[in-house]
């Protein structure tokens, strides 16, 4: 069975490369397509820190462990990804040039020396010689001088150096700076710049007065990211502070990998590798400058040409809500769907500063996995606290690369007198979950919102999520128990309603799966629609792939990686996949079962990931509302129809755009002119 399973890293690379297509589409405008690419680095650089780490630390303890389902070695994963980037940084590095040539003709030009006009480098060389030169902190390896410890991510001019009686050492200078400008403006008025960094190697010889120059490169180091906080945390310590200095570890991590900007010596590149613990293999030459995140300010540069850029869409006011009244009442008569970023973020945003200031308000309790920097939600949970509310708040200090951030969010919560709790021993607490408790009439009543996103204003402009927010009592109920068991270091036995994972969230899928492989069985109509991040939960894809044979007919949106390849005879012939990369993150996951009266619809932080369904404090919340679960159909039907910014992937486990036949369909583009449309309706009406 196995030629029904797609490696889940190679899976990953599938979808970075389809990041990349984006930066190579010709419709789509030159500005978003130098975005695009800086994007496709950006994830490969997370992708090694995070992934490869693993992998490598995988292999350090047993060479024979095997991925569940391709049954490759960790070693023979390492070797597939490093094949398959190289063959996709050549497309970055031609991508890449393709949108520099043609930015040039808006007047913005970025050289290298050999560019340069002779006045330009009079320039140049005296920047180099004011601004440079002075902050240079160079170092030559030597016995009495070890090699320097190299940032993660950060780029160093290397040198080989030749002394007078003919020995070879090694000079290197960091090339990032706080104190200088990545772009340097050439005077003039024509828009010419140049980077600091290549400037830096073209003077190098300066800093190394008295050596003969060999060979030179910009180079930049890639580290494992990947700590695992709960094997190494004593509880014994403080955890927050714990989390602290293990983020100052995570950046003296060892190498995963080194790019290079230019050929140099094969010895001097052996010794580098010596010096740093990479292998040869782990080496990485790139015709586009190492660090592509520069290309944001040649954006700013061409705001004035429109054309460039995306139509600007600004996130609507939702048609749901009633201006001027209380959020709280008007959940209270029905359930509220907002879908960002089609629609504002703010009856959020105001239900909880209104929950802060109600009297009838007993208590706000929320999970928190990624905040924006300037939050209003950690404002109006502060304010909640101030007004003598009982808040409590599940921090979850694991968020990776925003363990910092959460750590600083936590500290201010607490201050305000919010409850903090530092997630659960084992389990990451990923759910988006928020329960308002208030003394009504009749007695206690819950308004309980469950998202599929973080609550993260912005994000919330970027990535499409949903966020459901009921007065639903049962529901409400489940949501306390969440609490509950959190609150206590637990995680949920049972639930009524919420899908809760470690414990009910994976079995409750599946049994939902098998009950339409019954049905198709029984000659009923079955069905299975999801929206997913991702698939690689290996128990769900073998009962999906089972419901196939069964007859069971499957459409799937599954953003990234996929594990399960779709439409092989007698195995998957009755799924299908598609991914949808475009100018809005898809984010939102939506599980479907059954036709008719009695289809099901859910809306879940959760993909279909075993981290996720049995290792992750997730919440999956049934949608009961009819207006909502049609809206919510809507939306996966328009998914399904995208003609645009869809491509589906084939038996062979290729992804081929979808044929634009008919009218032409950008999923995206068409919810966010729908919420422009209602929003118009509601201004009128």
């Amino acid at each position: 069975m196995t030629a029904i399973y797609m490696n889940r890293e190679l899976s990953w690379l599938k979808f970075n490369e389809r990041v990349l297509e984006e930066a190579e589409n010709k419709e789509v405008p030159l500005c978003e397509r130098m975005n695009f690419v800086s994007i496709y680095q950006s994830n490969l650089d997370e992708f090694f820190m995070v992934r490869v780490g693993s992998l490598q630390d995988q292999m350090m303890v047993n060479k024979k462990i095997r991925d569940n389902k391709t049954k490759m070695t960790s070693e023979e994963q390492i070797k597939a990804i490093l094949k398959e980037v190289r063959r996709l940084n050549k497309k970055k590095d031609a991508a890449y040039k393709d949108v520099m040539e043609q930015v040039r003709e808006y007047g913005i030009t970025l050289i290298d020396f050999n560019m340069a006009k002779s006045e330009e480098k009079k320039y140049l060389e005296q920047y180099f010689n004011h601004e440079i030169l002075p902050l240079s902190s160079p170092t030559i390896v030597g016995k009495r001088q070890p090699f320097p410890f190299l940032k993660n991510e950060e780029i160093y001019a290397v040198v080989v150096l030749e002394t007078r009686s003919g020995k070879e050492r090694i000079g290197i200078i960091p090339c990032t700076n706080s104190m200088l400008e990545r772009l340097i403006e050439i005077p003039g008025g024509k828009g010419r710049y140049m980077l600091s960094e290549d400037l830096i190697l073209h003077y190098i010889g300066k800093v190394f007065k008295g050596y003969k120059v060999k060979g030179k490169s910009l180079i930049r180091v890639v580290r494992n990211a990947d700590i695992d906080a709960d094997a190494l945390y004593d509880e014994d310590l403080d955890y927050r502070e714990f989390m602290a200095d293990l983020m100052k570890e995570r950046k003296k991590l060892s190498p995963v990998r080194l790019d290079m900007s230019r050929e140099i010596d094969e010895t001097v590149v052996e010794s580098l590798c010596r010096y740093l613990d990479v292998s040869s293999e782990r080496v990485f030459r790139s015709e586009a400058p190492l660090d592509l995140s520069f290309v944001y300010k040649i954006q700013d540069l061409l705001r004035m040409n429109p054309e460039l850029f995306y139509e600007r869409r600004v996130p609507q006011k939702s048609a749901s809500f009633r201006s001027g009244e209380s959020i709280l009442q008007q959940i209270r008569e029905e359930d509220k769907l907002l879908s960002y970023p089609y629609e504002s973020i703010r009856p959020f945003l105001n239900m909880l500063h209104e929950a802060a200031e109600d009297s009838s308000v007993i208590s706000i309790k929320m999970t928190l996995y990624r905040l924006a920097k300037q939050s209003k939600v950690v404002e109006a949970l502060c304010e909640a606290a101030e007004n003598g509310k009982e808040v409590v708040v599940l921090v979850e200090l694991r968020a990776r690369f925003d363990e910092e951030n959460n750590i600083r969010w936590s500290r201010m919560l607490e201050k305000a007198g919010c409850q903090i709790i530092y997630g659960l021993e084992g389990y990451k607490v990923h759910s988006k979950l928020c329960l308002i408790t208030r003394k009504g009439e009749d007695g206690i009543e819950y308004i309980t919102q469950i998202g599929t996103g973080n609550y993260n204003e912005k994000t919330a402009r970027l990535y499409t999520d949903l966020s459901l927010m009921t007065a639903n009592e049962q529901i409400g109920m489940d949501a306390a128990r969440v609490f509950q068991a959190l609150a206590k270091g637990e995680t949920v036995e049972e639930s009524d309603h919420l899908l809760v994972a470690p414990k009910c969230l994976q079995q409750n899928v599946i049994d939902m799966i098998e009950e339409e492989i019954v049905r198709s069985k029984n000659g009923e109509e079955a069905y299975i629609g999801l929206k997913l991040n991702s698939l690689t939960d290996k128990r769900i894809i073998d009962k999906l792939a089972e419901a196939s044979c069964a007859g069971v007919k499957i459409d799937m949106i599954v953003r990234g990686i996929s594990c399960l390849i779709p439409g092989i005879p007698g195995e998957t012939e009755n799924i299908r996949i598609i991914s949808i990369v475009g100018r809005f993150l898809e984010h939102s996951r939506i599980y479907i079962f059954g036709c008719g009266e009695r289809r099901k619809y859910y809306i879940s932080s959760a993909d279909f990931m075993t981290r996720n369904t049995v290792k992750r404090v997730e919440v999956a919340a049934p949608v009961y509302y009819q207006p909502i679960r049609e809206r919510i159909q809507g939306i996966f039907d328009l998914m399904l129809s995208d003609n645009k910014k869809a491509r589906q992937e084939g038996p062979d486990g290729r992804y081929t755009l979808v044929k634009c036949e008919g009218e032409p369909i950008n999923s995206q583009e068409v919810l966010y002119q729908e919420a422009y449309d209602r929003a118009a309706q509601r201004n009128q009406g």
